[in-house]
């Protein structure tokens, strides 16, 4: 049976996983509370009322901790950040999921940055070799001949109907030495000659796209791989969501043909990752979970979702991965703190329980373990692609009259909200009518933009208890006083 058509479980909704009253203390014992907790900088910016009110908005507080610098110079232009926020719910819908020939189109510009930079720089000339990749492909192992060819554009079919833009190129010394470089850039757009045609339709849109491909480039510059490109682009939410969680996204590289086996019954894997230490004892023996699986009602950890285990225990293909790497019990258990918050955001858990995603991540299994060990290149390599499926999706709509002008602008002038805005447009919506959320940010951009370069950070903002916490007088008193 293929990925796509396997049978998959339902999904987790927000009341399969409640925050009980040991929600907070178990926050409070996390790794990355003791380490914000003796930050200053955070304990400071967390006395601020208007900080806890603009926790109270997770979804966005998680978004913003996760990139603030794209959010705290456009938050001081209320109009501004409208108008992103605008454009960014026009795409929202299409931004979600990316296509296969789209993914590959980020994979070629990802590993060929420089030249596709040069080349966006120029979009008339692109957009003639988007039209007519053919034509262009034999420059592919020869950038003397294209620059030959483009200082004279009107001897070449190809290039005559678009003269002066070539001409422009040709004298550009930089983006003529970026192709000369990587004249490979001409056979990647031979190869996926559709998308770049519909990316080439829209320069602020093509422009953007080049922009995170060079991001993803340059954070994932150790792990990079078409293939891991191509995934991150395909399953970008669910990457997005795993890279909230860094350890556990850690523990999910090192071991991901369990998790794909795991994420195909969800609310069983839900159970699991939210009381990690009651699995733990099956790391070294499968067969007691399959029977324990198999008889759900006598393990209490497994009974709130009987049929979900039962129906894991039947599956026999799981059931295989899983007796093949039953440490994945372990890993879970050594991370304890951030499975159980992945686990506790109903949304970010459903995005990144991805049976497709997480068997990507076993195919390419050494170069997203490579990937696991930098958090901050992780955050960045998954906001890189969020940001490329935005762009061609602004793309697309603009071609079929969809998107306005303004909407363009607003996307090439603050990309990574846009992209950002358009994973959570409600949210920021929210964010949009509170102004002291607006002031805070602008007031603060220093606090903020130093805090995201600490992925713990970005860890406490993601966790579902972190907004209840903020309104409870114990925390605020914990952090005062640490």
């Amino acid at each position: 049976m293929a990925p796509a058509e396997r049978y998959v479980s339902s999904q987790i909704g927000a009341g399969d996983v409640m925050l009980g009253d040991t929600a907070i203390p178990k926050l409070m014992q996390t790794d990355a509370f003791e380490v914000m907790s003796k930050n200053p900088t955070f304990r400071a910016l967390a006395a601020d009322p208007n900080f806890a009110q603009l926790a109270q908005n997770s979804q966005a507080m998680a978004a913003i901790a996760a990139n603030p610098q794209a959010f705290t110079a456009l938050a001081a232009n209320p109009q501004a950040f409208a108008a992103t926020l605008s454009a960014a719910q026009a795409v929202s819908s299409a931004a979600r999921s990316a296509s296969a020939a789209q993914s590959q189109a980020f994979s070629a510009m990802s590993a060929h940055s420089s030249a596709f930079n040069a080349l966006a720089a120029h979009p008339q000339a692109f957009a003639a070799i988007a039209a007519n990749p053919s034509a262009f492909a034999s420059f592919a192992n020869n950038a003397l001949a294209f620059q030959k060819a483009a200082a004279n554009p009107s001897a070449s079919a190809a290039m005559a109907g678009h003269a002066a833009a070539f001409k422009q190129l040709a004298v550009d010394a930089k983006a003529m030495s970026a192709i000369g470089r990587d004249s490979q850039a001409f056979a990647a757009v031979a190869a996926n000659a559709e998308a770049f045609k519909a990316l080439s339709a829209n320069a602020q849109a093509l422009a953007a796209a080049a922009k995170a491909a060079s991001a993803f480039s340059s954070s994932a510059r150790s792990a990079l791989s078409s293939q891991v490109a191509a995934a991150m682009s395909q399953h970008s939410a669910a990457y997005q969501a795993m890279s909230m969680q860094p350890k556990a996204f850690a523990a999910m590289a090192g071991n991901p043909q369990a998790f794909a086996a795991l994420a195909a019954h969800p609310k069983a894997f839900a159970a699991i990752a939210a009381n990690a230490n009651a699995f733990s004892r099956f790391a070294n023996n499968a067969s007691a979970f399959q029977k324990a699986a198999a008889n759900p009602s006598a393990m209490s950890a497994m009974s709130a979702n009987a049929e979900a285990f039962k129906a894991l225990a039947a599956d026999a293909k799981a059931m295989s991965a899983i007796s093949a790497n039953a440490s994945a019990f372990s890993a879970i258990a050594a991370n304890a703190d951030a499975f159980a918050s992945l686990a506790a955001n109903a949304q970010a858990f459903n995005a990144a329980a991805n049976a497709q995603a997480l068997e990507a991540m076993s195919a390419n299994a050494a170069a997203f373990r490579a990937l696991s060990v930098n958090a901050q290149a992780l955050s960045a390599s998954a906001r890189a692609a969020q940001a490329f499926n935005a762009s061609a999706a602004a793309a697309r709509l603009a071609s079929q009259g969809q998107l306005n002008a303004r909407a363009m602008q607003a996307m090439a002038a603050h990309p990574q909200a846009f992209a950002a805005m358009s994973a959570q447009p409600q949210a920021f919506a929210a964010v949009a009518r509170n102004a002291s959320a607006l002031q805070l940010l602008a007031r603060n951009a220093n606090a903020f933009n130093s805090l995201g370069q600490v992925h713990q950070f970005q860890a406490l903002a993601a966790n579902p208890a972190f907004s209840a916490a903020m309104r409870n007088a114990s925390f605020a008193s914990s952090l005062s006083s640490s």
